[in-house]
C-alpha cells in the first residue's frame, strides 16, 4: 500500500495510490493538514483502516505533498552511513573524525518546518549565508509501532513504510557549528515524497538509491551497502528515548555528493535534484 497526501479542489486529501501509481483514491482521516500522519497513529493503535472518501483522481490533476507535511518532531538523519560516502570523505574537512565503521552510527536531526513537497522549490540562502549547498539522496524510514530500547532483532516489526528525502545541507555552516543541525535545517532544506510504501511491500535493507542533478547520475548505490543498517538505526535511535508513530529516520547518502568532488560541485540556482529509489518512486526539486 502507497499512502499520499495531495491538495486538489482547494482542500487537503490523504488517501491511497493505486499500483501504477497514475490515481489517487482519498481516504476519510481527520485532519488532512497532518497528512498521513493522522492514519498512521489510528493504525498504531489498532484502528482500522479508513474507507474511501471520494472518487479516484488522475494523479496528473492534483499537486502532491509531502506524506508527512509536518513530521511529529525532528527528522532523526544519520551520517556517513554508506562505505562509500564514509570514503569520499575522509579527506575532506571530516579527516580528523575516527572512521565511522570503527564506532557508533552519527545521529543528528533537521527540524520538522524544513519538509517540502516531492516536487516543491527548494529556497537557496543568500551567499552570505551559505555558498556551499549539496544535496543528499535516501531512504527515509517511517515508524508505525512506537517503543523504547527497541532491540535490533525485532525492529523491523516498528517500521510503517518508507520514504524518500532529500537531506540538503549547508555545508559551510555544517563545518563552522561542529553540530550539525543548523546546517541542516534552513527552511525548505528536505524535500519528501512521494509517497509513504508500507513496509510489506519493499525489502529496504537491499533496493537501489541513484540521485541526479540536472540529468547527471551522481548517486547510485543499495542500501545493503549501508555501515548501519536499519535495525540498528531503530535500535540505536531508540536508545532511552521513545519513538513515537510517525517519527522518521533518514539512513545516509550513498557516494557522489557534491562535497565529495574535486573541487566540489555546489548546487546553484536552477539546478533540478531527482531522487528515485527503487521500489518507490521518485522526487524532483528545483533549486531558487
Amino acid at each position: 500500500m502507497r499512502i499520499a497526501s495531495w491538495s486538489w479542489g482547494g482542500r487537503l486529501h490523504v488517501g491511497t495510490v493505486s499500483p501504477s501509481g497514475s490515481e489517487l483514491t482519498p481516504i476519510a482521516v481527520p485532519d488532512a493538514t497532518r497528512g498521513a500522519l493522522a492514519l498512521i497513529e489510528s493504525l498504531a493503535r489498532g484502528e482500522a483502516m479508513p474507507s474511501a472518501a471520494g472518487a479516484r483522481l488522475p494523479i496528473e490533476s492534483v499537486e502532491l505533498r509531502a506524506p508527512l507535511p509536518r513530521p511529529l518532531r525532528n527528522v532523526w538523519c544519520v551520517g556517513r552511513n554508506y562505505h562509500a560516502h564514509a570514503a569520499e570523505l575522509a579527506d575532506s574537512v571530516f579527516r580528523a573524525s575516527p572512521p565511522v565503521e570503527q564506532g557508533w552510527p552519527i545521529v543528528f536531526t533537521k527540524v520538522p518546518e524544513c519538509v517540502v513537497g516531492p516536487h516543491d522549490e527548494v529556497r537557496l540562502p543568500g551567499a552570505a549565508i551559505s555558498a556551499q549547498i549539496d544535496y543528499e539522496s535516501e531512504l527515509a524510514v517511517v515508524i508505525g509501532r512506537g517503543g523504547r530500547d527497541i532491540a535490533k532483532a525485532r525492529a523491523m516489526d516498528h517500521v510503517f513504510g518508507y520514504t524518500i528525502v532529500n537531506d540538503v545541507t549547508a555545508r559551510d555552516v555544517q563545518v563552522r557549528h561542529q553540530q550539525w543541525d543548523l546546517g541542516k535545517s534552513f527552511d525548505t532544506f528536505c524535500p519528501m515524497g512521494p509517497w509513504i510504501v508500507t513496509a510489506d511491500e519493499l525489502d529496504a535493507l537491499d533496493t537501489r538509491v541513484r540521485g541526479w542533478v540536472n540529468g547527471e547520475l551522481r548517486q547510485d548505490a543499495r542500501t545493503k551497502d549501508m555501515i548501519f543498517d536499519i535495525p540498528t538505526l531503530i535500535e540505536t535511535c531508540s536508545r532511552g528515548i521513545t519513538l513515537y508513530p510517525g517519527d522518521v529516520i533518514a539512513t545516509g547518502t550513498p557516494s557522489g555528493v557534491g562535497m565529495g568532488f574535486s573541487p566540489p560541485r555546489w548546487l546553484a540556482a536552477g539546478d533540478v535534484v531527482r531522487i528515485e529509489i527503487d521500489g518507490i518512486g521518485a522526487i524532483e526539486n528545483t533549486f531558487r
